[in-house]
């Protein structure tokens, strides 16, 4: 597929999934388990234009949770298990498997930001002004 032959698609996937700097490739981008850290500590990209917001909640639901919810439910109507058997099996693993994929996502989000130089659409007047104010200082 051409999308993974594109170099500027690997770079966000690898840096994004595996938590590094846009920039540099080698710097850690969290600080924790999903907070951002303020800058890379290699490159010292300052990470304050990532804004990742509800993005790695929602792909986490419709690629994570939608389908394991379909499993839970084939589950369900295959073998008709007592209530307590997807308490024991079904939300366990959703919950696992939603909170896992968070990160990933975040990463790939804020990474996609960096490379793509991405701003709040209709802002651009007014990062122009910030920025021409910030280099009077």
């Amino acid at each position: 597929m051409a999308m993974f032959s594109n170099p500027k698609f690997r770079w966000i996937v690898e840096c994004g999934w595996k938590g590094l700097c846009p920039r540099c490739g080698k710097g850690k981008m969290f600080d924790g388990w999903l907070k951002l850290a303020d800058k890379c500590d290699s490159c010292g990209l300052d990470y304050s234009f990532a804004n990742a917001d509800d993005g790695p909640a929602f792909f986490a639901l419709c690629i994570t949770a939608f389908p394991l919810t379909f499993v839970a439910v084939w589950v369900q109507v295959a073998y008709d298990p007592p209530w307590w058997v997807h308490m024991l099996t079904s939300v366990p693993i959703l919950g696992v498997g939603c909170l896992a994929t968070l990160r990933p996502f975040k990463g790939w989000l804020v990474a996609s930001q960096y490379v793509n130089k991405a701003i709040e659409a209709g802002t651009e007047g007014l990062w122009a002004k910030l920025n021409a104010r910030e280099g009077e200082k």
